[in-house]
């Protein structure tokens, strides 16, 4: 081969390499060599792993790396897990949505004793938040959440007419799970949930403070510790891996642990004053995006984010874990994922 043609190959080669299109693994990788994710993702479409990728580190000290069964802080997208709970609950006959919170919570303040679960789960119970308003440490628990509502005089606005997240809500939520079942949250969940999908890396941390095994370490965008440390259940509190939120995406869709009328109500959300509609369902926010109806949840908190999005109507799931929080632009990477979804492995 002459000269020509070896230099006619290289520029061929050259503009394919240019040329190829970019998959959701090479986007990954990008966001990590960026230092903009520090963690794991897992995308799938029907039923295929499109990627399924761990990057960075659990400890950044000690140089121990993320591995698929790193359990890591997954912050509100507890509340799915909150929503399920209940669901399980009122399909045994233990409660109803309608039910009046009071009725499972004794010592709610006066304004809030018309609030019903319905109104909890939906987020349009009118109840302040008190993320941002408390001191959100070690010493943070449930009952510090309740103590702080029983100091206020009013909701933001009356049951029902509006919606507005509140993660005092799920709080609340907790508190009417523990009450009617008479388990801890921790246990209702372990047993319900957790067990029956084999969801094997996936804990509850509260007020007994678990040793959670190989848990990833939170951390801030200079790689300074920023872990985890409070107490609080049913807003947050549980550690998971992309694989194990996949049992809890396949199991939602196949009906396992939900019953077909929960699962049609879990992702309808409720008519509001003027007639408009709320933004979030049971556990999940929902919408419409090109004929697709999505689902999602996010969750933020310390060295924390991750993501949890579900194409119901074309099997889609992506679920991204990080434990670099402040690096990780959350919405910028939806976004860019869902450019190259349709590209091949």
């Amino acid at each position: 081969m002459n000269k020509i043609s070896l230099y006619l190959g290289f520029l061929s080669l050259l503009f394919f390499t240019s040329c190829k299109e970019k998959t959701a693994k090479d986007l990954v990788t990008e966001y990590h060599n960026a230092e903009k994710l520090n963690g794991s993702v897992l995308l799938i479409k029907n039923d295929s792993i499109i990627c399924d990728t761990t990057l960075g580190y659990s400890n950044f000290k000690e140089k121990v790396l993320l591995n698929k069964n790193t359990p890591v802080y997954i912050a509100s997208l507890s509340k799915p897990f909150t929503a399920i709970a209940i669901m399980l609950l009122q399909q045994k006959g233990v409660l109803n949505y309608n039910d009046k919170a009071s009725k499972y919570i004794k010592e709610l303040p006066n304004y809030a004793q018309q609030i019903t679960i319905y109104q909890l789960l939906t987020h349009t119970s009118g109840l302040k938040d008190y993320e941002g308003i408390l001191k959100q440490n070690e010493n943070l628990t449930n009952k510090s959440v309740l103590i702080w509502l029983q100091g206020l005089s009013s909701l933001n606005f009356p049951s029902g007419t509006k919606y507005e997240y509140t993660n005092s809500g799920y709080i609340l939520l907790s508190l009417i799970i523990e009450n009617s079942s008479g388990k801890s949250f921790k246990d209702f969940i372990e047993e319900n949930v957790l067990a029956t999908l084999k969801m094997e890396h996936t804990f509850v941390y509260d007020e007994t403070k678990p040793e959670i095994p190989n848990k990833a370490t939170g951390y801030n965008n200079e790689k300074q510790i920023d872990d985890y440390n409070q107490l609080t259940t049913g807003d947050g509190g549980i550690y998971s891996t992309p694989l194990d939120l996949y049992k809890l995406d396949k199991a939602l869709r196949n009906g396992t642990l939900i019953n077909k009328e929960n699962s049609k109500l879990m992702y309808e959300t409720p008519l509001l004053e003027n007639k408009k509609k709320g933004e979030y369902g049971f556990g999940w926010f929902i919408f419409n995006e090109k004929n697709a109806k999505i689902v999602m949840h996010t969750g933020g908190l310390n060295g924390f984010r991750s993501l949890f999005w579900r194409d119901l109507d074309h099997n889609i799931t992506l679920i991204a874990l990080t434990n670099q929080g402040d690096s990780f632009p959350v919405y910028d990477f939806l976004n860019d994922v869902k450019k190259v979804i349709d590209k091949p492995k």
